[in-house]
């Protein structure tokens, strides 16, 4: 059984309708998941999983949220990670989801595999939600 982290930042709720999405495939390919809002993950949360999925908005002039996901995703820089597997995941307003390319370029600067990504506008649609319930469940094989 394969241990999933989700780690997420969610405002209007449209992030956390993704992740529970996420958490449904994985759970339904028998992983086991932790779900965390950014504010009480812990490093450990990650380096303990054998995969995760992080998620944030696009805020702020096209970068993830800035208060609690970009620090706490910065704290991977220097630990060694070793091609741990990642889904990026998230959603937008006006600028066509150009946030996870750059989120993208750091984690995998950062040692992270990124085997999956969601970007969605405003809200998800039942389609991208059953694109992010495969993404949960490629993390869970």
């Amino acid at each position: 059984m394969k241990n999933i982290a989700v780690i997420y930042w969610s405002d209007g709720g449209n992030v956390e309708v993704l992740a529970n999405s996420i958490i449904k495939g994985a759970e339904g390919e028998g992983a086991k998941v932790a779900a965390k809002h950014v504010q009480d993950a812990k490093v450990g949360d990650v380096t303990s999983a054998d995969a995760v999925a992080f998620g944030s908005p696009s805020l702020d002039n096209n970068k993830i949220e800035q208060d609690y996901m970009a620090p706490f995703i910065k704290e991977f820089k220097l630990i060694p990670l070793q091609g741990k597997k990642v889904v990026l995941f998230g959603s937008y307003g006006w600028d066509e989801g150009k946030f996870l390319k750059d989120w993208k370029k750091t984690v995998e600067d950062y040692g992270f595999k990124v085997v999956g990504e969601l970007a969605v506008k405003e809200a998800p649609t039942d389609d991208e939600l059953k694109k992010a319930e495969e993404l949960g469940k490629l993390l869970a094989k």
